[in-house]
């Protein structure tokens, strides 16, 4: 059964970044887009690059190892060398407090 876990608090991720935070065996990119927080899995599929240290532009994280570049809201995959979608948090934020679903 999933359960959401408080990770971060939402002033710790400045606007268009990321913070990478772990929780239950995982790490998870989470991203400041237009003041909504977003979660993915923090490891890029092509060969484990920290998705939270990629250059952010809107919705789209780049792979700071090999330019594979993801939909930060809905986890695809959006460039080569990458060719699969990364896993999706859900996130809820309540005050200044982020909770992400494990």
């Amino acid at each position: 059964m999933s359960k959401f876990v408080a990770v971060a608090k939402k002033s710790e991720i400045p606007e268009n970044n990321a913070l990478c935070v772990q929780t239950e065996g995982n790490d998870i990119a989470l991203f400041n887009v237009a003041g909504g927080i977003f979660a993915i899995d923090d490891a890029c599929p092509h060969e484990g690059g920290p998705l939270s240290d990629g250059e952010v532009d809107g919705d789209v994280v780049e792979c700071p190892w090999h330019a594979s570049r993801f939909n930060i809201r809905t986890g695809k995959v959006l460039m080569d060398p990458a060719e699969s979608d990364v896993t999706t948090y859900n996130v809820r934020v309540s005050g200044d407090t982020v909770e992400v679903e494990i």
